[in-house]
């Protein structure tokens, strides 16, 4: 009998020991600029894009690139290769590493100020949404009413739905060909006449799915905040500035030049820190 309680308790301390070495750590980095520090956690739940973030910044590949476009009330922006050696007054932006990630999106993660999120090209060239391989900003955004917030859920909607219907259009050759002569014909009223139609079709087929909101609990964050919250479920969230959202601002307020590219150069410099807090 004692021997069988020594087993027990042998075979509880195992399983213990075993749980939390299975438990994944947190994992931080930080963004160190000429205005201070940014301790970023980067997301379990979005194990590409977290991969990839700390690969690269083991790598040094993001030591020494710019900030290459601010915007304030909505973001700032970095990962450029090509910005390690940008020029004066060059325009930014357009380089990349070379490959795309899969696009990881989560309903918990959101484009509240301090989010860190992938950059990608536009839906036109890019309707999978894949990511960019190295470019990524964070968000600053703006404090929303709940009635302005109330406007951007309807327009989300109103996009995906006109999304639908395009991609309902362009999978079937009769019906691209039907709205491109609509189209070049300029007969803007039968064109019209010609997507309500398909507008029902569409409203039909999608009539129990649940339609896009703003969580409460997101929303009390845009309005207590702020973020950007019409950027949600368009990029991948893959992290979040836990400890200095006051040098999202100072590098926001900078000046700029027509192209949203800091006058005076910001560089950043990105270290992995592991933590279990």
């Amino acid at each position: 009998m004692q021997l069988f309680k020594i087993i027990s308790i042998l075979v509880f301390i195992f399983i213990l020991s075993g749980c939390e070495t299975d438990k994944e750590k947190e994992t931080y980095v930080n963004i160190e600029t000429e205005f201070g520090n940014m301790k970023v956690l980067l997301y379990n739940q979005t194990p590409k894009h977290k991969e990839n973030f700390i690969t690269l910044t083991k790598k040094g590949f993001y030591d020494n690139l710019l900030f290459h476009r601010v915007v304030p009330e909505f973001m700032i922006q970095g990962g450029d290769p090509e910005s390690l050696h940008g020029k004066p007054q060059q325009k930014l932006g357009n380089g990349d590493i070379g490959y795309k990630l899969e696009p990881e999106f989560n309903s918990d993660f959101f484009h509240k100020k301090g989010a860190v999120a992938a950059a990608r090209e536009p839906d036109i060239s890019n309707p999978l949404k894949k990511s960019s391989g190295s470019q990524f900003y964070i968000v600053q955004g703006k404090i929303w009413t709940d009635k302005e917030l109330d406007l951007i859920e309807k327009k989300i909607r109103k996009n995906k739905r006109s999304i639908r219907i395009d991609n309902y259009i362009y999978s079937d050759m009769k019906l691209m060909k039907k709205a491109d002569t609509l189209q070049a014909t300029e007969n803007f009223e039968e064109l019209d006449k010609f997507y309500k139609e398909i507008g029902k079709i569409i409203d039909k087929e999608f009539k129990n799915e649940e339609k896009f909101i703003i969580p409460e609990n997101h929303r009390k964050i845009y309005r207590k905040t702020g973020g950007t919250p019409f950027l949600d479920g368009e990029y991948t969230v893959f992290g979040e500035v836990t400890e200095g959202l006051e040098i999202i601002d100072s590098i926001a307020n900078q000046k700029c030049d027509i192209n949203d590219r800091p006058v005076k150069d910001i560089k950043m410099t990105i270290k992995t820190i592991n933590s279990n807090k």
